[in-house]
């Protein structure tokens, strides 16, 4: 098969062999795979990780021997890939397992292959009323919706968003979607611009200086991120953390202790509400800026990393939905 494998600093398309699938596993055929930034950041040195990328899919169940009714279902994967057994796993939080494994980031060879392995209880049936193409936002909108299941957001309250890329591009449809009155804040015109609908008000840069917000939700991708979020949290206001990157930032705890500021580290999230907002109507797939096959995937990436660009996908198989 196919695999888009990171190697000693080098991305490389190479013909390896089909995975093997333990009883409690299932083998998936991979139709479409998103390039996420998490995905850039990893060629850039972000958490050591070697093997084949990717962790945004949908796909088709070849091989499920512990769950017989999912070979031949559309699904889609929880990243996470926990042992099963302790006690986060059983709490259904496998995302913080101790021995978890990451599909294409830490351990588990990942989406931008002809095929992958998943745990069979990492899967969820895609509804046939969601396409491929809204299929594959499922990861990335679970970890958006991630926010309002860790920190409770009431009803028209004002939300500042701090970036304006992949991910903040979520989070916005799903605060709107929720009721809050989000301002955001972001570096390029025109993916402001692509918010219109969902957030109350957008800003080039900086938010106005004077105005200070009670939920500061940071989704730049950038270190200059972490310091507009905590210069616009009010005093007792909460700090929500959506951002990974390669390098570092400068860290000052005084202005959050004189404040008294919450902050909360947001990651992943769970698959079910995402899969149901899909399938009632929540619209992503205009967030697609372009579509590659695997073979070019050269373009796809350099494609995403362009400034202005959202969503690029990879078109692994032919699409089924």
């Amino acid at each position: 098969m196919r695999a888009l494998r990171f190697k000693s600093n080098r991305l490389e398309l190479v013909e390896t062999k089909t995975p093997e699938v333990s009883e409690r596993e299932a083998l998936i055929k991979v139709i479409l795979a998103g390039i996420c930034a998490t995905d850039l950041e990893i060629t850039q040195g972000y958490i050591a990780f070697e093997g084949t990328l990717g962790h945004e899919f949908v796909g088709v169940v070849e091989e499920c021997a512990d769950m017989p009714e999912l070979v031949g279902r559309r699904v889609v994967g929880e990243i996470n890939a926990g042992c099963g057994w302790c006690d986060w796993c059983r709490r259904g939080l496998a995302r913080h397992c101790p021995q978890r494994t990451v599909l294409g980031i830490s351990g588990l060879d990942g989406a931008f292959a002809d095929y992958l392995v998943l745990p069979a209880w990492n899967l969820h049936p895609v509804p046939d009323e969601v396409d491929d193409r809204r299929a594959v936002f499922a990861e990335p909108l679970a970890a958006a919706m991630e926010i309002l299941e860790q920190v409770h957001i009431p009803p028209g309250a004002p939300v500042l968003l701090v970036g304006d890329g992949r991910l903040a591009q979520l989070i916005v449809r799903v605060l709107a979607r929720a009721g809050c009155l989000v301002e955001a804040v972001g570096r390029s015109e025109r993916k402001i611009r692509r918010m219109r609908g969902y957030a109350h008000k957008g800003y080039l840069n900086a938010p106005p200086p004077d105005v200070k917000y009670p939920f500061v939700v940071e989704a730049s991708g950038s270190p200059r991120g972490w310091r507009s979020a905590v210069n616009a949290v009010e005093p007792r206001g909460t700090v929500i953390l959506k951002s990974t990157y390669a390098g570092r930032t400068e860290f000052n705890p005084a202005p959050l202790v004189v404040d008294e500021i919450t902050v909360v580290g947001s990651r992943c999230g769970r698959f079910a509400p995402a899969l149901k907002a899909l399938a009632g109507g929540l619209e992503v797939s205009d967030l697609i800026d372009a579509e590659f096959p695997l073979t070019q995937w050269k373009e796809a990436m350099n494609r995403a990393r362009e400034p202005e660009t959202l969503k690029v996908l990879l078109e692994i198989a032919e699409p089924t939905g």
